[in-house]
């Protein structure tokens, strides 16, 4: 097949997105598809589309002329779309509120070529810009969801968000984020994270691991710490990600709450450095506002670290047979990590099953063999639609 993947933007800094994108076009590559990805030059990083390049991926970015908000308008695109959309079989979105999207949907129409919208986690107009996010769905978002052949939804709450934009039932699709188990199957070195950053082996480490912004309640987490030392002082906050305007905001929190152990800012962390930041956590948690599907639980299950997620997160149904779930409140967030603490046994089994969730569930060969089967059918539906046309 001939892929025509579409993200507005593609750096490592945006997060779960653009790694699950990253991964689904290497693997595509690597089972003989021809996988072209279209995005803006926005905090685009050529070092990190190296490997994809390596692997057979043509990765095109157009100019970012102006960027609202990542309401990114990149009008070298529209050329391009009208000559090379004919060349595909099928186009697979990711992401929702993009104007980019508007227009490839208006020349995939035309050259009756099927589209798929997979939002992740941007189905609802909420939490920041709704103004501008409502605008967006009167103008042109309710033509996409009305034109694309099909959605994705990456677990049933999110099927539920496409539900009350309208989309109709036999549209939607449910395919997981898949983990590539073999990036962890070689761990470093016990100890070699908490020794580069001189943390004792006797300190309880909580890793947050994300984007650095308000919507990851970060916030919520440094509170809950403060609290948190207060009865168990051995502690350590470790916060891992890519920087952005919010950091500002948070370490002022910190001046604020004065907790007696500053948390760490390691930046982002990539690799091996990055499996060796879970593998020395005790805990990792995630205290999101709102979250869709977040590759990290399933990176912290692979290495064997017990996750706490809030209940923004759409997926802290499946999170409760191998985790903790905690609302989005310090006090209870606190209690939560002290029950993880504390209950060995649980904590134990909930590490068991997060690998046989990996395993069954969430692996990545499975959820590809759906991503393919998905493409497959759209495009056979599109032919067969064509034919009873004329």
């Amino acid at each position: 097949m001939k892929i025509l993947q579409a993200i507005p933007f593609f750096a490592p800094k945006f997060g779960g997105t653009v790694t699950s994108v990253f991964l689904l076009s290497k693997e595509l590559a690597k089972r003989g598809h021809k996988v072209t990805i279209i995005t803006s030059d926005l905090d685009y990083d050529k070092n990190y589309v190296q490997t994809l390049e390596a692997s057979g991926v043509e990765l095109i970015p157009f100019h970012n002329v102006a960027n609202y908000g990542l309401f990114i308008h990149t009008p070298s695109i529209k050329p391009w779309l009208w000559n090379n959309v004919k060349n595909y079989d099928v186009i697979h979105m990711h992401n929702f509120r993009s104007h980019q999207f508007s227009l490839l949907t208006k020349y995939a129409i035309e050259n009756n070529i099927p589209t798929i919208l997979q939002a992740r986690g941007t189905v609802l107009p909420f939490f920041e810009k709704q103004l501008l996010k409502h605008l967006f769905d009167g103008v042109w978002g309710y033509k996409i969801l009305k034109n694309v052949s099909k959605v994705i939804a990456l677990c049933e709450s999110e099927a539920e968000q496409y539900r009350t934009m309208g989309v109709p039932e036999n549209k939607i699709v449910i395919i997981p984020n898949g983990l590539d188990v073999s990036q962890f199957s070689n761990f470093p070195v016990k100890g070699v994270f908490r020794s580069k950053y001189h943390i004792s082996k006797d300190e309880i480490v909580i890793l947050f691991l994300g984007r650095i912004h308000k919507i990851k309640g970060i916030d919520i987490l440094i509170h809950a710490y403060a609290d948190l030392l207060k009865e168990i002082p051995n502690t350590r906050l470790v916060i891992a990600g890519p920087e952005d305007s919010y950091l500002s905001v948070i370490k002022d929190q910190i001046q604020r709450e004065k907790p007696e152990n500053m948390p760490l800012f390691t930046g982002p962390l990539y690799g091996q450095e990055k499996i060796a930041a879970y593998i020395d956590s005790d805990i990792f948690v995630l205290p999101s506002r709102h979250d869709a599907f977040p590759n990290t639980i399933l990176e912290a299950w692979a290495c064997g670290t017990p996750v706490i997620v809030t209940k923004g997160c759409l997926i802290a149904d499946i999170v409760e047979k191998a985790g903790y779930v905690s609302d989005l409140d310090a006090n209870e967030l606190k209690e939560t990590i002290k029950t993880v603490l504390t209950d060995e046994t649980r904590r134990m089994k909930n590490v068991h099953t997060g690998l046989e969730l990996i395993k069954n569930e969430f692996n990545l060969t499975s959820c590809l063999d759906k991503m393919e089967k998905i493409y497959q059918d759209t495009i056979t539906e599109k032919k067969m639609k064509i034919r009873g046309n004329e």
